[in-house]
């Protein structure tokens, strides 16, 4: 059985890759964001490794009021929440450690 997650920033860091599964699935979206980011396919595994590209993502998923509520549907979350993940991946002051 999987351990509940409490940390903010291991939070905010499954909400970005959930919002990173989310623009994979439609193709038009996925080539913006590329497009966008200037990765290609095949560097977007290392690329999720990195909470500045989370927070990146997070950024293109937020910056269309359509892309949010339709994120925010597909991943049952509010839109606040992902807000807040955003939050937590700006802020550096948030470590990956912090129990």
């Amino acid at each position: 059985m999987k351990k509940p997650v409490h940390n903010p920033r291991e939070v905010a860091e499954i909400v970005a890759v959930q919002a990173l599964s989310f623009i994979a699935g439609d193709p038009e979206r996925l080539g913006l964001f590329l497009a966008e980011s200037g990765l290609g396919p095949e560097t977007l595994r290392t690329a999720a490794k990195d909470p500045q590209f989370l927070r990146s993502v997070l950024d293109f998923v937020m910056r269309d009021d359509a892309t949010v509520k339709a994120f925010a549907s597909a991943s049952q979350l509010h839109p606040t929440n992902i807000a807040a993940a955003r939050q937590v991946l700006g802020d550096p002051d948030w470590e990956r450690d912090v129990p």
